[in-house]
């Protein structure tokens, strides 16, 4: 006989268990299940600091027993299929699950595949990535002796945007502590055409990128990875008003193939991995041409079905893919599934794409790139009241608000479904 759920969510992460905590809070007697197959829940915005050896990564898990909310069910199995029209979910297992309304929110997925050589790169353990590894990433900068390290990210959409870059940061400060810095090239290419798209910001890292040297390379779109020769492989996208001759003999020994192919060595590869949304996502009724879950970009309802709603990683929502956001989103999504309990419309349209990004851009520096739909710079008002300064500056005070304040916040708050 089918299970039956008044509400079913579907991940175990940061967005489904905040829906989960927070229903529960507004109403006891919500019958809540929770699919997830993951043992281990993990606060992955501290990787970050893992992998430049600043956090220890035993304080980034917590059992998922202890962090889903007390009277949720939880489904330790993986979602296999949506069936909407039927208001099911088929599981791994071929159990099926019924429900009244449900939240999608599985995050996304790594596909190392879309990156040749990738995979056996990060298996030969020519490549590190935070994503992944970050205590290999530690170990890695750890021992680099100088050469070129080369710091990257893919054409896809990836979960918070910025972190390559922060790795790229905190590695070149590394460098400058242990006297290496001026044996190093510091790299960052990206397939973007500029450092950061908020201009208060981008100032403030263009400067930074200029205190370590730093090489910034856009329009580099990595597709390929010769682990062997330790060679990663680029194709350059910029326009051709915009592209540089790359000249034999250069000082990062590039190589230029045709107008479109370049050729970079590295001693050093730290790459965020290629990302996509889950396949049973992709594979369904749900999603968008893209794979992605099509929901309303300020209600957080899906576009086709009343009854279901999206949030975080897997949701087709033009802002970057952050924690910061579904703090946000969350709020609106339990209003509107209680609205329809209540048997009225989801009237709450009020998202309006907020996240943020913490960039952290030495030891002990930070910038708060905070931003909505149009790529306004937006400082939450409590933050600004707390920090007292321009947040789009670096400063010792956001540098602790990543370390210390925002890891409480998230176990002691987010995740308990209280207000942050």
């Amino acid at each position: 006989m089918q299970r039956h759920f008044q509400i079913l969510v579907i991940g175990g992460g940061t967005g489904g268990i905040m829906v989960a905590s927070q229903l529960k809070r507004k109403n006891k007697k919500l019958q809540i299940g929770l699919i997830e197959p993951a043992d281990t829940h993990y606060y992955q915005p501290a990787w970050t600091l893992v992998g430049a050896g600043t956090y220890d990564f035993n304080k980034t898990a917590r059992p998922m027993a202890d962090i889903i909310p007390s009277g949720v069910e939880w489904i330790r199995d993986k979602a296999a299929s949506l069936d909407p029209d039927h208001n099911s979910v088929v599981l791994a297992s071929g159990d099926v699950l019924g429900y009244d309304y449900l939240v999608v929110a599985p995050g996304l997925v790594i596909d190392l595949s879309l990156i040749e050589g990738l995979e056996e790169a990060i298996d030969m353990g020519v490549v590190c990535s935070n994503y992944i590894d970050p205590e290999h990433t530690w170990e890695t900068i750890r021992n680099f002796k100088g050469g070129n390290a080369v710091f990257t990210q893919p054409t896809t959409v990836i979960k918070c945007g910025g972190a390559p870059q922060k790795t790229a940061y905190l590695a070149a400060d590394y460098f400058r502590k242990q006297g290496i810095l001026d044996k190093t090239k510091v790299i960052f290419a990206t397939p973007g055409t500029v450092i950061f798209g908020i201009d208060q910001i981008r100032k403030t890292l263009t400067r930074v990128i200029d205190r370590y040297g730093m090489h910034f390379k856009p329009f580099y779109a990595p597709y390929k990875i010769d682990p062997h020769r330790k060679v990663v492989y680029f194709k350059y996208t910029a326009p051709e008003e915009k592209k540089q001759l790359i000249k034999e003999d250069n000082v990062l020994g590039e190589k230029m193939t045709g107008d479109s192919v370049v050729e970079v060595p590295f001693d050093m590869l730290h790459l965020a991995p290629p990302q996509a949304p889950p396949g049973f996502v992709k594979d369904s009724k749900l999603s968008n041409d893209a794979g992605w879950l099509d929901v309303d970009h300020h209600s957080l309802q899906h576009k086709r079905y009343a009854n279901i709603f999206g949030i975080g990683d897997v949701a087709a929502l033009p802002t970057a893919k952050t924690g910061a956001a579904i703090r946000k989103q969350a709020p609106v999504v339990v209003e509107n599934i209680l609205k329809l309990i209540a048997g009225t419309e989801a009237t709450n349209n009020s998202y309006n794409g907020y996240s943020s990004c913490p960039l952290v851009t030495a030891y002990g520096k930070m910038v708060l790139a905070e931003f909505d739909y149009q790529n306004n710079f937006t400082p939450d008002p409590k933050l600004k009241r707390m920090l007292v300064f321009n947040s789009a500056k670096e400063h010792w005070r956001l540098w602790m608000l990543k370390k210390y304040a925002l890891p409480y916040l998230y176990w002691n708050k987010m995740m308990k479904g209280k207000s942050v």
